[in-house]
């Protein structure tokens, strides 16, 4: 069996920048442990798979270890992959997914998400996260993710977090942010509990960033960086309960891959699979 994939640079400005995602079209769904196996050989932060249905994409997210419920980087690199060799006829598009209807759409040079806003609660800083990010936070909130704030985009910098604390924590990752000198807001993101030490730019985490700097800085609009070794650009808007997240994309890599399954392999045992 041959399959197609593509590696997209999502919120970046040009090549080698932002979060790198690799994209799998597929005519119907494959089994899990064989989109799991794909994923875990990509070895990036997330692999997208969709399958066309009646005016719409069903849309999945994996990451070398798990799949997960929302993704964003991924969700903009289907989007491009779709606007480039796909068969659509309008400059928006809909994916159906975990998280419910998810809807794309282009802007000048920008790809723009359309996604639930995940507004955080605020909460008691969880017990170990001072010793696993080696920082005090001065609030943190609860959402799908731990959010933690600090003062000062230096403090976002130099954090050095210890993986292997983080991993106690109870939710799928935690976000560090502060306001930003050339930006509204900067912030970095860790989920060693889903295979990602540190995620390049996280796309979903904004669905909780966002709302909380539109609160604090009282406007809608803002221009954000995520601060890891390969930086990310994204213009966040907050509409009531949706956030809309806009970033560029920057295409790097087009092949096939091929799984050879084994002919006599166990009920538990996985398919190999090699690029071309």
């Amino acid at each position: 069996m041959k399959l197609p994939i593509f590696q997209i640079d999502a919120f970046a400005e040009a090549p080698f920048q932002g979060n790198p995602a690799a994209v799998c079209p597929l005519d119907e769904w494959l089994p899990d442990d064989v989109l799991q196996s794909i994923a875990a050989e990509n070895n990036l932060a997330e692999t997208a798979f969709y399958v066309r249905r009646d005016g719409y994409y069903d849309l999945r997210w994996f990451t070398p270890t798990k799949e997960v419920d929302l993704c964003g980087h991924a969700t903009l690199a289907a989007a491009h992959v779709l606007f480039a060799v796909g068969d659509l006829t309008g400059s928006r598009l809909t994916f159906q997914s975990r998280s419910g209807p998810l809807h794309v759409f282009g802007e000048d040079d920008f790809l723009t998400l359309d996604f639930p806003a995940q507004v955080g609660v605020p909460c008691e800083v969880p017990a170990g996260m001072v010793e696993a990010l080696g920082a005090r936070p001065s609030a943190c909130y609860r959402a799908m993710d731990y959010m933690a704030i600090f003062e000062s985009e230096a403090e976002i910098i130099a954090m050095t977090p210890d993986f292997r604390r983080l991993t106690a924590l109870d939710l799928r990752g935690v976000i560090v942010t502060a306001p930003g000198k050339t930006s509204d807001f900067v912030s970095r993101f860790f989920a060693p509990n889903f295979g990602i030490d540190e995620d390049p730019v996280t796309g979903s985490a904004h669905c909780t960033l966002a709302p909380y700097w539109a609160a604090r800085l009282n406007k809608s609009l803002m221009n954000a960086r995520q601060l890891s070794k390969r930086r990310g650009t994204l213009r966040c808007r907050v509409e009531g309960e949706r956030v809309f997240i806009s970033g560029q994309t920057v295409a790097y890599l087009e092949g096939t891959i091929q799984i050879e399954c084994q002919q006599d392999r166990g009920a538990n045992a996985l398919p190999r699979v090699a690029h071309d």
